[in-house]
């Protein structure tokens, strides 16, 4: 049983490392998609799928260790400003800002070869303690990162101790001893001896309609050494291209001449700069639309000096030949009917509104004379009416035996009253 232990730990430790790095290995050169788009074209026209990336710039830079920098920085407190401690690049001597910190804050000058940027501060001071940042900058990958320590200082050493608070690492050390803030970074482009000749790749692939990811076509390859190999007949015969700059540029983009139906399907641009470490991929899907018809004249130009052609005997005996002209849309007609019949039926609406509203302030002005004329009898008030209206319900005839006027005033009167009383009894 244990010889069978040990086997297996034998197994584990020659061919797991190695099926893991396959597997990693194979997932970078896959690349991360970080562009799909989906792009649709009548057939004859001309696609352009564009592929850019200003990272992948050949450029020969005799001085690309001078484009590495690690700098230290150090905030005391959230109201003061950050400092500098420490900057340092390939083969330049490390530079401390600070006349204090000189000889007792300081960097291993094989950081640049083993990836250990770490901070050694000896005989740690009360000013020590603040916020420390480790500032890692590749200007030629355009590759910046950074990473947090925090430092305390303490006078008791049982307080001593290092944690994590979620955000950052935590150390509390003793006044007056010495400590390492680490920040290491072992990835190949921070350390020295590593030139930049692993070529730059960019490569098209096709996948046609039906066809898995790993039967897809490779279209062109483009390598940063100015090498180019052309897959297929397509290239040959100009109908797709790429820029022969493209490594100058940063531009890949790839132009499809005369689009057919058999040019639709899936495309895949993928950009590796294995010095830096990039490896992206962008997807388009093109499809290939109907050809749009071709534009006819509106007129014939008929010159000077020509005259009409001749009609054949074809076209003398073809019968008439009327244009209609249909509308895009049919809906077109239902749809200003809609306007039509909306602006009839506002109106209408608004017509019977005004018609309501004038009779019902005709109501309520009968029924406020009415209601005024209630309360006028009841408190006892005298009503005077003008006799003049009731003589036209006063037919009887009058008599001719008055003798004068006054006598015909009164009898008028009495007349009048009586024919009041007789209502409101009523």
């Amino acid at each position: 049983m244990r010889l069978v232990m040990i086997l297996l730990h034998f197994f584990v430790v020659l061919f797991l490392p190695k099926a893991w790095g396959q597997s990693s290995s194979g997932s970078s050169t896959l690349g991360v998609v970080v562009e799909a788009k989906n792009i649709t074209l009548p057939a004859g026209s001309q696609a352009v799928l564009p592929c850019h990336s200003p990272r992948m710039l050949w450029t020969q830079d005799r001085l690309k260790d001078r484009q590495r920098v690690v700098h230290w920085d150090i905030r005391s407190s959230p109201e003061y400003p950050v400092e500098r401690v420490l900057d340092m690049s390939p083969g330049v001597h490390q530079r401390v800002y600070n006349a204090f910190n000189k000889g007792r804050i300081s960097v291993p000058d094989s950081a640049f070869n083993d990836g250990n940027f770490s901070l050694i501060i000896n005989n740690v001071a009360t000013t020590d303690k603040g916020v420390y940042t480790c500032n890692l900058h590749h200007h030629y990958c355009q590759i910046h990162q950074s990473i947090q320590v925090q430092l305390n200082v303490t006078k008791s050493a049982r307080k001593e101790k290092r944690y994590w608070d979620g955000e950052k690492t935590i150390f509390v050390v003793l006044l007056g001893s010495s400590v390492v803030l680490p920040c290491v970074n072992r990835r190949p482009l921070w350390r020295e001896g590593l030139q930049e000749d692993q070529q730059q790749v960019a490569h098209w692939d096709f996948q046609p309609p039906g066809v898995r990811p790993d039967r897809a076509d490779r279209l062109v390859d483009l390598y940063a050494s100015g090498e180019r190999r052309d897959y297929g007949p397509l290239f040959a015969q100009s109908k797709m291209r790429v820029a022969e700059d493209a490594f100058t540029l940063g531009d890949f983009s790839l132009t499809i001449s005369d689009l057919k139906p058999v040019d639709r399907g899936l495309y895949s641009c993928h950009l590796h700069h294995h010095y830096c470490g990039l490896h992206e991929r962008r997807i388009f899907r093109l499809t290939v639309g109907p050809s749009l018809p071709p534009t006819s004249t509106t007129a014939t130009r008929i010159f000077q000096n020509e005259g009409p052609e001749p009609r054949t005997r074809d076209e003398e005996h073809s019968p008439p030949v009327v244009n209609v002209i249909v509308p895009e849309h049919r809906a077109y007609f239902v749809q200003h009917l809609g306007y039509f019949l909306a602006t009839f039926l506002l109106l209408v609406f608004i017509v019977v509104a005004v018609i309501v509203l004038t009779r019902r302030r005709k109501k309520r002005g009968l029924e406020y004379e009415l209601r005024s004329l209630r309360t006028s009898i009841k408190s006892g008030g005298e009503v005077s009416l003008d006799c003049t209206e009731l003589n036209a319900f006063n037919q009887e005839p009058l008599n001719s035996d008055y003798k004068n006027n006054l006598v015909k005033e009164r009898d008028m009167t009495k007349d009048c009253n009586k024919d009041f009383d007789g209502k409101l009894w009523k």
